[in-house]
């Protein structure tokens, strides 16, 4: 007997046919003899419908009653999967955050889980029964609030209870059947990578890959837990398991995947003075707008007075980046600021670039070869980025996914 952990996110349980049809799923899981709890999202489109609500009632909405608001959803979705499990003849119970003991801080919209003590889902367990708990939310840690933990949060929910239960796996359960070496709809020789490390999945969710919340597969990570991506149309599809790098078998697998990220803007700043703690001052003005800054790019100073420095934000976060340095313009006596909300990253990922000599001129070469310009450049252990203009996007994505052979298969397996 295994105790499995399942993720149905709103796409899989859309209505209630939908929801029959989760319910099969989890029977079929539950009727080899294993031990099953499972977390859902709203309803597709739900939450989204509930944010409208809050934006029509407030512009400045206080957060802790807009986690009051978004997080029903999910209450909806845990109830009507528990009466369908039982309309079945499966024995099932459902549990909201707080019922089932998930805490969190008091960062509400975006809070980070604490603990979990999950007493009740173990004692549901116990009685045979099929637990079905509420994605996206938990109860804060000192108030006992409502408190959502951003959008894809109920990825992070169902590896947050594998990990607090010891469950042999979580399988991630969405409308796509694994993760694929870059996406489909650009490269349709694209393939499914069948495992994949942490690392690497950590790295094509922060860029642009959109199978898996990256706060779901850092906790992962951090407690060791396998994940697999499945496929709630293809059950039978064993999808993309996610593990430690010392559980994969490597060899010749220099690069996994390419990721891509269309949300970006470059922003420039030239003349800026080449002197100690300015820098500091930039980026902690752009920090308190709330602005994540991804790409940061100086360079050298040949006067040894003034340099230039480039760096990329979320496109609908660059007119705030832009409000922050011109509040500082005079003040740092910034020559010129120059934005651009027409560029894109791309990227190439693999934990065989550890171990091999000349991928990023590779990559570079391949790039160079259709007259792709790169306008900055970002190096890991396993990943290099390039920032590219927008237009450009998906013909970079192809010629990468041919220049490093993805469309073969990899020599990737388990041990």
């Amino acid at each position: 007997m295994a105790l499995i952990v399942m993720k149905f996110g709103g796409t899989s349980v859309g209505n209630c046919e939908k929801i029959k049809g989760v319910a099969k799923i989890v029977a079929n899981e539950k009727a080899k003899g294993n031990d099953v709890v499972v977390a859902v999202s709203a309803m597709s489109g739900e939450t989204d419908k509930l944010v409208g609500f809050v934006n029509e009632i407030s512009a400045n909405p206080d957060w802790r009653e807009y986690d009051q608001v978004v997080s029903t959803g999910e209450q909806v979705t845990i109830g009507l999967l528990a009466l369908a499990l039982q309309e079945i003849g499966v024995p099932a119970i459902s549990f909201t955050g707080w019922q089932m003991g998930m805490v969190t801080n008091a960062a509400h919209s975006k809070a980070r889980i604490r603990t979990i003590s999950a007493e009740r889902i173990k004692l549901a367990l116990a009685e045979s029964k099929v637990v079905v708990v509420a994605g996206f939310q938990g109860i804060t840690e000192h108030t006992g609030d409502i408190a959502t933990l951003g959008r894809g949060g109920s990825d992070t929910t169902a590896v947050a209870v594998a990990a607090g239960l010891k469950a042999d796996v979580c399988d991630i359960y969405t409308d796509v059947d694994g993760v694929y070496t870059t996406d489909p709809r650009i490269v349709p020789e694209a393939r499914r990578i069948p495992v994949i490390s942490y690392d690497e999945m950590l790295e094509m969710a922060s860029l642009g890959a959109k199978v898996l919340q990256t706060r779901s597969v850092e906790f992962a990570k951090k407690y060791n837990v396998p994940v697999r991506v499945r496929s709630t149309f293809k059950p039978e599809d064993e999808g993309t398991l996610v593990t430690r790098e010392e559980d994969i078998k490597m060899e010749k697998v220099l690069v996994s995947g390419i990721a891509y990220n269309k949300n970006e803007a470059k922003i420039t700043l030239s003349g800026v003075a080449d002197a100690p703690g300015v820098a500091s001052t930039i980026f902690t003005a752009i920090s308190a707008k709330n602005v994540n800054v991804d790409m940061i790019v100086q360079n050298v100073s040949k006067d040894h007075a003034t340099t230039d420095l480039s760096f990329t934000v979320p496109k609908n976060e660059m007119n705030m980046a832009l409000a922050a340095v011109e509040e500082l313009r005079k003040e740092l006596k910034i020559a010129d600021v120059l934005a651009d909300n027409k560029v894109a990253k791309v990227s190439i990922i693999g934990v065989g670039m550890q171990s091999h000599a000349g991928v990023a001129a590779q990559m570079f070469s391949a790039l160079a070869k259709e007259g792709i310009n790169i306008m900055m450049i970002s190096t890991s252990e396993i990943k290099v980025s390039c920032v590219i203009s927008e237009k450009y996007t998906e013909l970079a994505v192809r010629v990468l996914h041919e220049c490093f052979g993805l469309e073969k298969e990899q020599v990737k397996e388990l041990k």
